[in-house]
């Protein structure tokens, strides 16, 4: 990207700064399996010292969410996030389960509802 003479980039329009890996010290394995439809909650203690990425998410989790919103909400990678998210698990400030299915996807009729209706569209 050229700036021209009249404009000016300031360290805000950079974005973060700080690499991804460095957040999480270079860890790229969370201590518990999370994945992309996880749903973690706040459920325990907050621990005595959380770094930012840490407890933001933590608020973000005052009621059940998904990984995948954490990320998107925390502009993370996923994978990072996983890793923040499972630290809070571990550390029992947060609960995670699976997420409930809302249809029973052997449903031979279901199914076929659902291949007309994307049929049409």
């Amino acid at each position: 990207m050229t700036v021209g003479e009249d404009e000016f980039w300031l360290d805000d329009d950079a974005g973060p700064l700080v690499r991804p890996y460095a957040v999480i010290a270079g860890r790229t394995r969370p201590v518990v399996d999370l994945d992309l439809l996880s749903l973690v909650v706040a459920s325990g203690p907050t621990p005595a010292s959380l770094d930012p990425e840490h407890a933001a998410a933590l608020e973000l989790c005052r009621t059940p969410t998904s990984v995948a919103e954490v990320a998107a909400h925390l502009r993370l990678p996923v994978a990072v996030t996983k890793v923040i998210l499972a630290d809070l698990v571990h550390w029992r400030a947060m609960t995670t389960r699976a997420p409930r299915p809302v249809a029973d996807l052997t449903d031979r009729d279901l199914l076929e509802k659902l291949l007309d209706g994307l049929q049409r569209a």
